[in-house]
């Protein structure tokens, strides 16, 4: 399967393909799906050699997560006698095939009149997507002096001196060793590059397999491991990984490749609500095996130099404090939330002493501040921070005990960290980025203390973007942020649509990447807004601590200050504002459409979670009870139960105007109940078609008169793809619906304006 082949005919191989980011936690257990958008370049994904992903973040664990944990098995009614029993479900199964065959047929009914739209969409994005990610590159890993990459299903090795017109290697293929269902979703490579451990997951699936590949001149398949989440090699020859069942992690592992080949068990987490991974620190001297709650951490350290030694505790688990652990010169520099205030810090402690009473403190975040990505060298650390929504590069050096703080570029909302497998580099690379602007690679050199804009800029600028942050007053006057984006060229901004973002949930903020479709709504005279609300990231640990559990609706009043807030700027008003949210955002975005529907004509949601109640009362689901840390305990809590159902959107559906919706669900999700979204569908369209009959002069069984306007009720459901990723084609195609249902939606506004009454 060694093939050798040119670097240009390779390149011509590939054309039109270019890296996929993942937004990755190198130290937390799940990736995250873009806020509405799923649209990513083809199958291909950079994973580095040295432990960590070629994007990752520091974040709190459990924290990462834009999309609900839930599993959408079904329990049968609990009847004593087993006949009985299995009737129940039978039913039950019933029932639902039949109201999953409904909307289905419903969608194909409707779904023409979208066709048009959509393909001219599609059409756009992907001469965007030419245009501006056509010449991007999957980052090349250095590791002495080879180089790795991955493309398209394939990994290729190259030497350093010979990468870019030189022979190349291709070390693994997905299609020729029957795995072309798959994509890569990390790789890792032995000290001594004898072996290659790869992690292959289905876009239809939440399970992934690690394929252990020995190299060489003939490189052959040693060993297939199903059902495993993450995995590390502690030397040449010894693996640890932790397996996956029923969307959790809670056993280690370590497999041998030695003459003796052996696998056995070295760690096992008993609290359900604790999630297990494992990660290399920068220098290769330890593996941590990190086991996260939402707001708890406990961390066993693998000495690589004795491998089958029994992990080692750093600091037993606190309620409350978080910590991560890096390793250098002797010393574990823990990330963490002990003390006040209550934000990360980075502290140090000896490898032999490391429990939390000789942890000393190098350096603490303000209030307010979000960290967003560390990196570790071995004379320095680099922080990525957001403080009021700008971001920062901080720069801790170990040697002079310094701190440099650097503003970025006001346009930028992202940061994209490039991979760095040698912690003695001197050079931090990195990539800054927004929704609307192609990522543009920045450098700080250590050296010169000084950061450098990279001369290279194949991708065309984009200079006719605005960039506008915002703070609305909520309803407690707590600021919340708001970062907008229009064309600067736009006149009469009141006139224009606009598509609002929310989340709000977990502690994480938006991810603001570039998104092809982002860019065609500017260039077509949309504005677009995200609102950061409290139960998100944005603002540091506290800001999520203030929208979670018992403070959730503090987010939705968040969500509609900063809504009413660009109405009373002059950007767009509510006849032309469309909203946006994925995941968890559907229940700030859901309570929305129940409370203050008049702000917003339509909705686009993606796999949204909108029926709480329901869901966090059955704890047979694998992930309810590490998912109380977020929602709350309603089964033991009736004081919970009440607050949950004052603001789940499935509860408080009324018979009222309602602004339309479209929403794309998946068969093969499980995190996201379907059946919780089937039942939302169906009770919201019923409550708009009450109203409609209700306000109607005269209603006939096909058309309801403009007077008296009715929303659209959409639900999509796809058989392929899933929460966490769809191919490139199926994402595309359902952007392009989105859009093609917003822009059908409001040009209906302009239609039926003449005839059109306040909805009551």
């Amino acid at each position: 399967m060694k093939v050798r082949t040119s670097y240009a005919e390779l390149r011509n191989l590939l054309q039109g393909l270019s890296f996929c980011v993942k937004y990755c936690c190198k130290r937390n257990h799940l990736q995250t799906i873009h806020l509405y958008s799923k649209i990513r370049p083809k199958k291909s994904h950079i994973l580095d050699c040295s432990g960590n992903t070629c994007t990752h973040r520091t974040v709190p664990p459990g924290s990462i997560l834009l999309w609900r944990f839930f599993s959408c098995k079904q329990e049968g009614t609990k009847i004593p006698s087993k006949r009985k029993q299995n009737t129940a479900i039978t039913t039950s199964e019933l029932l639902y095939k039949n109201l999953l065959k409904s909307e289905q047929e419903n969608w194909n009914d409707i779904s023409a009149r979208y066709k048009d739209m959509t393909e001219r969409i599609k059409e756009k994005l992907e001469e965007l997507h030419n245009k501006y990610m056509f010449n991007s590159e999957s980052p090349r890993i250095r590791f002495g002096e080879n180089v790795y990459f991955e493309e398209n299903g394939c990994i290729f090795l190259s030497k350093a001196h010979d990468v870019d017109e030189g022979n190349i290697d291709i070390l693994f293929s997905t299609e020729d060793l029957g795995f072309s269902d798959a994509f890569i979703q990390r790789i890792r490579i032995s000290p001594d590059q004898r072996y290659m451990a790869i992690g292959l997951k289905s876009e239809n699936s939440e399970e992934a397999i690690c394929v252990i590949m020995k190299l060489g001149h003939f490189p052959v398949m040693e060993k297939v491991i199903p059902s495993v989440f993450s995995f590390e090699w502690a030397t040449n020859d010894v693996l640890y990984y932790t397996s996956q069942k029923n969307l959790k992690c809670q056993n280690v592992f370590m497999t041998t490749f030695t003459n003796q080949k052996h696998t056995k068990l070295v760690y096992t987490e008993q609290d359900a609500r604790f999630f297990v991974d494992i990660y290399c620190t920068k220098d290769r001297r330890f593996l941590t095996i990190n086991s996260n709650s939402k707001t708890t951490s406990e961390v066993w350290l693998v000495d690589c130099r004795q491998p089958f030694k029994l992990p080692a505790l750093v600091q037993a688990r606190t309620k409350g404090v978080i910590y991560h652990v890096e390793h250098r010169n002797d010393e574990l520099y823990i990330l963490t939330t002990y003390g006040e205030p209550a934000e990360y810090k980075l502290m140090k402690a000896p490898v032999a002493s490391s429990g939390m009473e000789n942890w000393q403190l190098v350096y603490a975040l303000e209030k307010k501040t979000k960290l967003v990505d560390l990196e570790m060298f071995s004379d320095h650390c680099v922080m990525f921070l957001k403080i009021a929504g700008h971001l920062y590069l901080n720069v801790v050096s170990f040697v002079s005990h310094s701190v440099q703080s650097i503003k970025l570029p006001t346009w930028a909302c992202e940061f994209e960290l490039e991979s760095h497998p040698e912690h003695t580099t001197s050079t931090c690379y990195f990539q800054l980025t927004s929704p609307v602007h192609p990522p543009k690679r920045f450098a700080y050199s250590f050296k010169g203390n000084n950061l450098i804009e990279q001369a290279v800029q194949e991708v065309p600028i984009i200079t006719n973007c605005h960039t506008t942050r915002l703070l609305a007053k909520s309803k407690d006057e707590t600021s919340v942020p708001i970062t907008v984006f229009h064309n600067m060229n736009s006149k009469e901004l009141h006139r224009k649509p606009l598509l609002v973002h929310v989340y709000g949930a977990y502690g994480i903020d938006f991810n603001m990447g570039f998104k092809e479709e982002k860019l065609m709504l500017i260039e077509e005279g949309w504005v677009l807004a995200y609102c950061h609300v409290r139960g998100g990231g944005e603002l540091g640990l506290s800001w999520h601590k203030d929208g979670c559990q018992r403070n959730k609706l503090k987010g939705l009043h968040d969500l509609k200050a900063c809504i009413m807030l660009l109405h009373e700027l002059g950007f767009s008003q509510p006849k032309y504002t469309a909203l946006a949210a994925a995941s968890a955002g559907g229940v700030l975005a859901g309570a929305l459409c129940n409370t203050d529907p008049e702000l917003i004509r339509a909705m686009v949601l993606q796999a949204p979670f909108v029926d709480v109640l329901n869901t966090m009362m059955k704890t047979h689901l694998p992930l309810t009870i590490e998912e109380q840390e977020e929602w709350g305990n309603p089964l033991a809590d009736e004081k919970c139960m009440k607050y949950i159902k004052s603001y789940c959107p499935y509860q408080n559906i009324k018979t009222q105007c309602y602004p339309s919706v479209f929403i794309t669900a998946y068969e093969n999700d499980q995190r996201i109940p379907l059946t919780g979204v089937l039942r939302y569908v169906q009770k919201l369209r019923k409550a708009a078609l009450d109203h409609a009959s209700r306000t109607s002069k005269k209603v006939t069984a096909s058309f309801i008169v403009p007077g008296n306007w009715s929303p659209n009720i959409i639900l999509d459901i796809r058989a392929n793809g899933s929460h966490c990723d769809s191919s490139w084609e199926d994402s595309l195609q359902e952007v392009a619906r989105h859009l093609a249902f917003l822009n059908k939606e409001l040009e209906e506004v302009c239609h039926f304006q003449h005839h059109s009454k306040s909805c009551k």
